[in-house]
């Protein structure tokens, strides 16, 4: 269900704030935003994706954001711009309806130390718990049930939505969004063995979070076991990742859901790392990389580029017949060396 808003806004003045070229009347107005197949007469819609092309010529929206090429192909009023997809998440944040409860004050519920430092217009909400010595900057919003740990430290206009845990020393930048169920500054995993049993490692490093970081909800990102494990500013981390001990992750990388990263691995900025992806540990990714979906990286990087790992699907039996010749590669190759070595000897005699 779209939920809607009071706000409307006339296609020039989203126009103005876009940057973008409009083509209809500017008078116009829209209330709501969607997509092409289900915008109605009150709607802008947009088409980043030209995978769904073949909704424009039917679409009931007051106007359309698309590229400047579309535009004669457009029914209705049209506004064009080169990143229609970076529009439509400016657009977003107008339509998007505001947040009930989020008023500065702390709940009667919430237990805040005494020693716990609060900015001006901070929102603390119900069963909210505060250590001692946290800091929490300036309107800063910490949601129903959080844990925020001992010495923590959360930059101003950060949001935390409910359930999210920081344990104690935790450091989060400015304007940090942190999904519910997130876990930020748990104990890596690190134990030594003794021939028969394991034996726990003290994690006593931290984790240090940049300014304006997204963590999805269900994410886990451990502390450092000596050091700290960092993530920079700028990161858009997604559900259900797992970042574990001492990893640095760089200047505004993106991770998709269910990725994992081993200890001590080191990522560099601008990467991208799509869904399902695994990074063992103590590797290095240079600046750039990008590595598509369910690859699992053993080796350091050291170009950018797109790189992958795995076989794509395929009906069962062939995959069957195909997993059998993977393991025959190495005497086929073997084979295919001496044949073409005789094959050399024959043509110099």
């Amino acid at each position: 269900m779209k939920m809607m808003t009071s706000q409307t806004y006339t296609l020039e003045e989203l126009t103005r704030t876009l940057g973008a070229t409009l083509h209809g009347d500017g008078a116009q107005r829209v209330s709501g935003l969607a997509t092409l197949s289900d915008a109605g007469p009150d709607d802008i819609a947009f088409l980043a994706n030209r995978a769904y092309q073949r909704f424009l010529g039917e679409t009931r929206a007051a106007a359309v954001l698309l590229p400047p090429d579309l535009v004669s192909e457009c029914p209705v009023s049209a506004l064009a711009l080169d990143n229609p997809y970076l529009g439509y998440a400016h657009l977003s944040h107008l339509f998007a309806p505001p947040l009930a409860g989020h008023r500065p004050g702390v709940h009667a519920s919430a237990c805040v130390a005494e020693s716990a430092v609060l900015g001006k217009d901070v929102s603390i909400g119900p069963n909210v718990v505060i250590g001692e010595h946290a800091v929490i900057g300036e309107r800063t919003v910490i949601g129903a049930g959080c844990s925020v740990g001992e010495a923590c430290s959360i930059g101003s206009d950060s949001l935390l939505h409910a359930n999210v845990t920081l344990y104690h020393g935790v450091i989060v930048g400015q304007r940090a969004i942190i999904h519910s169920g997130a876990v930020v500054g748990g104990d890596g995993f690190g134990f030594a063995h003794d021939g028969s049993a394991w034996h726990k490692i003290a994690q006593i490093g931290g984790v240090v979070v940049g300014d304006d970081v997204e963590i999805g909800s269900c994410s886990s990102i451990d502390r450092g076991a000596l050091g700290d494990t960092v993530i920079g500013d700028g990161v858009k981390i997604d559900s259900q990742v797992q970042i574990a001990h001492n990893v640095h992750i760089g200047e505004h990388c993106a991770l998709a859901g269910c990725v994992g990263i081993a200890g001590s691995t080191r990522v560099g900025r601008h990467c991208q790392l799509g869904g399902g992806v695994g990074l063992a540990g103590h590797l290095e990714l240079c600046d750039g990389v990008q590595i598509t979906g369910m690859s699992l990286v053993t080796n350091s990087i050291h170009e950018p580029g797109v790189y992958s790992s795995g076989t794509g699907s395929m009906p069962n039996d062939l995959w069957r017949r195909n997993a059998v010749r993977f393991k025959q590669l190495d005497q086929m190759a073997r084979r295919l060396t001496r044949l073409e070595r005789d094959r050399d000897r024959g043509t110099s005699q």
